[in-house]
């Protein structure tokens, strides 16, 4: 073997592991919007699934968030992401869902909890 064909298959082999290594990171989030806070307020997304917990942010009605996924009870949003947008809402109605979002607006993205009666289908 050349140098060039050794070369040539050490960049192969090093391309091959570097795309495997970057797809098993891969996360797939969910649209939803903020929907029915009351006129002049805000969801507010806390660090953990409780209303007593620390909030993180405010976001008013509109806002779409990207969602992880998780709830509280097992549900995944992409599970149930097949069916009427009001089934959705609906299963999701009492359970706190996962977010991930930027807070402080300087590109450190976190998990917080948003509840579910105030987000829809995006």
């Amino acid at each position: 073997m050349t140098i060039w064909s050794r070369t040539a298959a050490a960049f192969a082999v090093a391309s091959l592991t570097l795309g495997f290594a970057g797809q098993s990171h891969a996360t797939v989030f969910a649209a939803w919007q903020v929907a029915n806070v009351p006129f002049g307020d805000t969801l507010n997304v806390r660090k953990y699934p409780s209303g007593t917990s620390q909030k993180q942010a405010g976001y008013p009605n509109g806002t779409v968030l990207q969602m992880t996924g998780r709830c509280t009870g097992g549900i995944n949003l992409l599970d149930i992401a097949n069916q009427p947008a009001w089934k959705q809402a609906q299963k999701i109605r009492y359970r706190w869902c996962e977010v991930w979002h930027d807070p402080v607006q300087n590109g450190n993205f976190v998990t917080g909890w948003a509840y579910g009666k105030y987000i829809i289908p995006h």
